[in-house]
């Protein structure tokens, strides 16, 4: 049963249930069954007691349904003509206002709807009566001869008048007594020749305004607020769509951008604000992390705090603009989506309890902070409706005088005053520690000497500090920090950089000077800084994560690999602010970035730059030992994967469009290599093979051949990242001498009459990873079938390892791939007893493949194998990202970096000596598996 709060005012309470009952038998039916209920909008609510008595049908139907009572009032509102006489259509929106807010009060006050279905049941009413009122002032404009819409019996399609929800209103989350935002756009196009069109659209946008809040005997239906359009006061109500465009692109400001996260067409030509919409997208949604933008926002929100002075106490404390409040929360939520929306589609919502949860979803917001902010929010929410549910006043303002206060909290359903207060006061605190979390508490640096870097000659205290830090060039050092101070370089040419710097500066000296070569990585930090366009993001970045001053400082220290590409993508930095852990779904990652690609190239550009962050992320996370080879190994593949099942389709679809499609046609793509076995590296390539199939009666070899060219070339394109990968295609049928593309058939006649025994070896790490599922079935069947046992497999696989070590012997002591008992060797025993004893389910991944061939009684000493090939793939991996590959040699911050990661309490001879040991288990385990190697 619904508990209705007690009467505030008992003697008000009692004059609204006689009057109600004095309107008809059954109202005064309704009143005796439902006395508590007027009681509580009698005794608490003079607007509510006149709707009531007003609309007795409308409350009456809110009882028994409240949802299908608010679709009978607006659905009235369809039966009235667009070109009805005005008055019709104003009183008939009035009606609607009357009804539908006396519906949401009583679902709201009765706990019968929460917070979510009140907000769009009052969102659901202003699109309608707008809608109405647009279509009317068209209709009657096209009447008149000054417009010509293409369907007056539609008015608002292809009319280029256009109505923007901002706000509330655009995220259908409006308050109880609300303004409704809007920006009203036109595009002269669809109305040419017309001369005074900016004055007929000018005109349309006052009188939509007048008919909205004028007031009359009926009411009202909403305070309409035009002043989020560009430049209000220089710019007429309605502005064109070429002219807002180009505001936005050229003088557009953070909080407009906060703005525009929640516009969307509520009314007029659909057509005309989704043009806009999506010209403004970039404006709105940058490429890169924003972390500038959450000072641009803090301080729009302490001028607020400012202007609105501090109230004492919670008597006449504003819920929704003081500390703690409303606005609070969706400026925290509406920062974030700026800072991280760009990069993920999936956080472009407009409401602020769904991009609460999506924050915290994607780990940008810890999970607990997110749950307590959506119920202070809800919480919040609430007393506002309330306090606008009193007089239909827009306050948000908690009554200050005693007895107004006792009213309030009673018709809140509160015991009394002190127990509203205790309620709001715990909301407020944890919503003004959260908005701090992410506003106001920027960590100190470091305590650092002040370095003095006034004169022309280097200050001896400084280049004392800098060389207590183990600087061994503090003059050289001197030099560039002097350039950095003067501006000289143009990330740091304005003066909010150069701010910037040195409230990062006491931080980052420290940092660098913790590597294993403090000047290198203080030299590569200065050609990262020297290589931006602007400073002001990546400082800002900083100051608001100091913890990756660490994290950069020990790519600069220990990896030269790193620092050059960070030096040439700086949005590679990005990667290391996602949360901490592996992306354990790249695939709906990717999905929900790829969501506004339109064409190939936006596909590409999109996944590109996922994979080079990815890979980025990985690389760090391997050299900081967060990860191991494994890990990342599993997660570079899930990566890889991810893109290849977003490419390929993308690709036949432009290929498709270019030269027609091949019915009953269908691709698969096959991944070998370490990218079957899921044990990609830094910079792996992908070996691959694609594998198609079409009916016999078709002839399309060339299209499919074309179409593979086509996926290489997409793949190995280069961006402003680099390429997505390296591509080998030579472990087809016929290697180079062989068509890109191969037909099933062709394959499956290939292996079973002319295949070597190195290419059956490979097949063992082949994993069908994208493609029709039509095909794949098959594909997988046609490689089982090439793996049969064959007699000579294991006098080809010791005479391919002895051919490998005379044409490609190791490059240096960390070639430990095809050094005598290194990881071709284990791969070899792995592959080799798999041909003869069948495949390992699983068994792409050399460690796999061991295991499941010890289970088998094959390979009693597997463990040592598995602990051999981890070894190699580690010390590998870790060549490759510290100084990349080929390198024949270590410098010392590498081989500390390696050290750190290969084993605990590991020394560079006990390495070495763990790194020998290994290596002759390898070459005994391979001479009695396979064979000796002459």
């Amino acid at each position: 049963m619904t508990r209705w709060p007690l009467p505030a005012d008992p003697g008000a309470a009692t004059r609204l249930m006689e009057r109600f009952a004095a309107l008809g038998p059954s109202e005064a039916a309704f009143a005796a069954a439902e006395p508590d209920l007027l009681a509580a909008l009698g005794g608490g609510s003079p607007y509510l007691a006149d709707l009531a008595l007003r609309e007795p049908a409308a409350l009456m139907g809110a009882v028994r349904t409240a949802d299908d009572a608010v679709v009978q009032a607006l659905d009235a509102l369809t039966s009235v003509p667009d070109d009805a006489p005005r008055h019709v259509v104003v009183a008939a929106t009035r009606t609607a206002k009357r009804r539908v807010a006396l519906i949401a009060a009583v679902a709201d006050i009765g706990g019968m709807w929460g917070l979510r279905q009140v907000t769009q049941a009052l969102s659901e009413l202003a699109e309608r009566t707008l809608g109405l009122t647009v279509r009317h002032l068209l209709r009657t404009a096209h009447d008149a001869g000054e417009l010509t819409l293409p369907d007056p019996a539609a008015p608002a399609n292809g009319s280029g008048f256009g109505v923007l929800g901002m706000g509330k209103l655009g995220a259908r989350e409006l308050n109880y007594s609300s303004d409704i935002d809007l920006i009203v756009l036109y595009d002269p196009a669809k109305q040419p020749g017309r001369e005074n069109l900016s004055a007929t659209f000018t005109r349309m946008a006052r009188d939509m305004v007048a008919m909205m809040e004028a007031r009359d005997a009926d009411g009202y239906v909403f305070r309409t607020d035009l002043r989020l359009r560009p430049d209000p006061a220089a710019t007429p109500p309605a502005m064109s769509l070429p002219a807002a465009i180009a505001y936005y692109e050229s003088m557009g400001q953070n909080w407009e951008r906060a703005a525009m996260i929640k516009a969307r067409a509520v009314t007029g030509d659909g057509a005309t604000c989704a043009e806009f919409l999506s010209a403004i997208r970039p404006f709105i949604w940058r490429r890169g992390l924003d972390f500038a933008a959450i000072a641009d926002i803090h301080a729009m929100k302490r001028r607020i705090d400012t202007h609105r002075g501090r109230v004492q106490g919670l008597a006449g404390f504003d819920v929704k603009l003081g500390r703690g409040g409303i606005r609070e929360i969706e400026f925290l939520a509406q920062t974030l989506q700026l800072v991280w929306g760009g990069r993920d589609p999936g956080l472009r919502g407009r409401t602020t309890l769904g991009t609460l949860r999506g924050l915290a979803r994607a780990g940008h917001l810890p999970r607990r902070a997110a749950a307590e902010l959506i119920v202070a929010y809800g919480r919040l929410r609430r007393i506002e409706h309330r306090l606008q549910m009193v007089a239909d006043r827009q306050t948000h303002v908690v009554p200050a005088k005693p007895d107004e206060l006792s009213r309030f909290a009673v018709f809140m359903g509160e015991a009394s005053t002190d127990s509203f207060f205790r309620a709001l006061h715990h909301q407020l605190d944890i919503v003004r520690a959260r908005y701090a979390e992410i506003f106001e508490a920027v960590p100190d640096a470091p305590h650092a000497q002040t370095l003095d870097l006034t004169g022309t000659d280097a200050p001896e205290a400084t280049v004392h500090v800098l060389h207590e830090m183990g600087f061994r060039h503090p003059a050289a050092m001197i030099a560039v920090l002097r350039g950095w101070q003067a501006g000289r370089i143009r990330a740091l040419r304005t003066s909010r950089a150069r701010e910037l710097m040195d409230a990062v500066l006491p931080a980052l000296l420290p940092a660098l000077a913790r590597q294993a070569d403090p000047d290198a990585a203080f030299a590569r930090f200065d050609t990262l800084l020297s290589r931006i366009p602007a400073g002001v993001a990546l400082l800002s970045m900083l100051q608001r994560n100091p913890a990756l001053l660490d994290r950069i400082a020990s790519v600069l220290g220990a990896a030269p690999s790193l620092a050059d590409h960070l030096a040439q993508v700086p949005a590679a930095l990005e990667g290391l602010l996602d949360p901490a852990g592996l992306d354990l779904d790249p695939s709906a990652t990717l999905t929900r970035r790829l969501r506004e690609a339109r064409t190939l190239e936006e596909t590409l550009a999109i996944t590109r730059r996922m994979v080079r962050g990815e890979d980025f992320r990985l690389c760090v996370a391997q050299m900081e030992g967060w990860i191991d080879v494994d890990e990342a190994g599993l997660a570079r593949t899930a990566m890889a994967d991810a893109a290849l099942r977003a490419v390929l389709p993308a690709v036949l679809a432009d290929h498709a469009a270019r030269h027609g499609r091949v019915r009953g046609g269908a691709v698969a793509i096959v991944a070998l290599g370490k990218a079957g076995g899921r044990e990609m590296m830094a910079g792996s390539d992908l070996d691959l093979m694609l594998i198609y199939s079409h009916p016999a009666q078709v002839s399309a070899s060339q299209w499919f051949i074309r179409a593979a060219h086509a996926f290489v070339a997409a793949l190995t394109a280069r961006g402003a990242e680099g390429p997505l990968y390296d591509v080998d295609m030579r472990l087809r049928p016929s290697g180079n001498k062989g068509p890109v593309a191969v037909s099933l058939a062709s394959f499956e006649r290939y292996h079973a009459e002319s295949a070597w025994t190195w290419e059956r070896m490979a097949l063992t790490r082949a994993r069908v990873v994208a493609g029709d599922a039509a095909i794949t079935a098959r594909v997988e069947r046609a490689i089982a079938a090439a793996l049969q046992p064959r007699p000579e497999t294991q006098a080809d696989a010791a005479a391919m390892r002895a051919r490998l070590l005379r044409d490609l012997p190791p490059t240096g002591p960390w070639d430990v791939k095809m050094r005598p008992g290194g990881g071709i060797e284990v791969e070899f025993i792995a592959q080799t007893l798999q041909l003869l004893h069948g495949r390992v389910p699983g068994g792409q991944s050399t460690r796999v493949a061991l295991a499941g061939l010890q289970a088998r009684g094959l390979l009693p000493e597997a463990d040592d194998l598995i602990a051999a090939d981890r070894l190699w793939r580690t010390i590998q991996s870790m060549v490759r990202i510290t100084v990349g590959r080929g390198a024949t040699d270590l410098p010392a911050p590498a081989l500390e970096a390696l050290l750190r990661v290969a084993g605990a309490g590991l020394d560079a001879p006990a390495l070495r000596a763990t790194m020998a040991a290994r290596a002759a288990q390898v070459r005994a385990a391979f001479i009695h598996h396979v064979g000796t190697v002459e």
